[in-house]
C-alpha cells in the first residue's frame, strides 16, 4: 500500500502573529509544486487564525497544538475541538513529550516541574485522541521513549504501551485518520538524531502493534512520522526507509527554507 508522505512543522512557542505570517509567505512559494507531499504547519494559538487565512487555498494544511476532550465549558487555558475547525484547523498534535513532560535533556532536573503544570497522560492522550476524530479533526499521536529507558532497553515495551493506551476503545475504521509520531524524546531539540536504521526499526514496532490492535489493514494504512530532529541534511535517508511515512519537524520548520528542503526530500 502507498502512503502518502506527511511534514508537519511544530512551530512550538515560537512566532508572533507578524512572524508566523512571515514565515508562512516565505514557505508557500518554496512548496507551491509538491503535490505529492502533505504539508502541514503548527503555528501558536494565538496565530491559527490569521496563518489559516493566510493558506487558504494552498497545498498547506494547519494544525493546533492542542485540544482539549470536551466540548466547551468551563475549562480555562484549554482550546475545543468547534473552536479549532472554526479557523481551519484539519490535524491537532496529541501527546508531545513536552505536554507529556518527558524530557531527554535533564531529565531528572526538568521532568518534575514541567509535569507539575503540563502533566499529559496516557488516559488524556486517549481522551484527546478519541474526542478529536470524534469531531472531525485528524489526531497525530506522539509516542517515545526517554533516554533513561533507551539505555534500560525498555524502548519497545515503552513504544507498545503508549500505543496500547492512546488506540484505547479507537475502532478500525478511524485508523486512516490517524497519523503517529515515533519521538525519541532523548533526541528531540538536542541535536541528536535516532539513525535510520533503528528509527524505522522502531517505526515497525509501531505498525506492528497497531496491527494488534486494529488489524493488518489499519497498520498498514496508518502513517507513521520520526519526530527527533529531523533536518535537511537527514531527512532523505530517514524518509527513504519503509516504515518512516514522513516527518514531525522542530527547529528545522521555523526556516522556511529549512522546512520546505524537508518537504522536498519526502517528494
Amino acid at each position: 500500500m502507498s502512503r502518502k508522505k506527511i511534514i508537519a512543522g511544530n512551530w512550538k512557542m515560537n512566532k508572533t502573529v507578524p512572524e508566523a505570517l512571515e514565515l508562512v509567505k516565505a514557505l508557500k512559494p518554496l512548496v507551491a509544486g509538491v503535490t505529492d507531499v502533505e504539508i502541514v504547519i503548527t503555528p501558536s494559538f494565538t496565530a491559527l487564525y490569521p496563518v489559516g487565512i493566510e493558506i487558504a487555498g494552498s497545498n498547506i494544511e494547519l494544525a493546533s497544538q492542542g485540544i482539549f476532550w470536551k466540548a466547551s465549558g468551563a475549562y480555562t487555558s484549554q482550546i475545543s475541538a468547534a473552536q479549532l475547525l472554526d479557523v481551519g484547523v484539519k490535524y491537532v498534535i496529541i501527546g508531545h513529550s513536552e505536554p507529556r513532560g518527558r524530557f531527554g535533556v535533564a531529565e531528572e532536573g526538568a521532568n518534575d516541574e514541567f509535569y507539575k503544570y503540563f502533566g499529559e497522560s496516557d488516559h488524556t492522550v486517549n481522551l484527546k485522541t478519541l474526542f478529536a476524530l470524534k469531531s472531525g479533526l485528524l489526531p497525530i499521536v506522539c509516542v517515545g521513549e526517554t533516554l533513561a529507558e533507551r539505555k534500560a532497553g525498555e524502548t519497545d515495551t515503552i513504544v507498545r504501551d503508549q500505543i496500547v493506551k492512546a488506540l484505547n476503545k479507537v475502532e478500525p475504521s478511524s485508523s486512516s485518520q490517524i497519523v503517529f509520531a515515533y519521538e525519541p524524546v532523548w533526541a528531540i531539540g538536542t541535536g541528536e538524531v535516532c539513525d535510520a536504521v533503528e528509527a524505522d526499526r522502531v517505526c515497525g514496532v509501531i505498525r506492528d502493534q497497531i496491527g494488534i490492535q486494529l488489524g493488518s489493514a489499519a497498520a498498514k494504512a496508518i502513517r507513521i512520522q520520526y519526530g527527533g530532529s529531523m533536518k535537511p541534511d537527514n531527512a532523505a535517508e530517514l524518509l527513504a526507509k519503509e516504515n518512516i511515512d514522513g516527518g514531525l519537524i522542530g527547529g528545522a520548520s521555523l526556516k522556511a527554507q529549512d522546512f520546505a528542503a524537508i518537504v522536498n526530500a519526502a517528494s
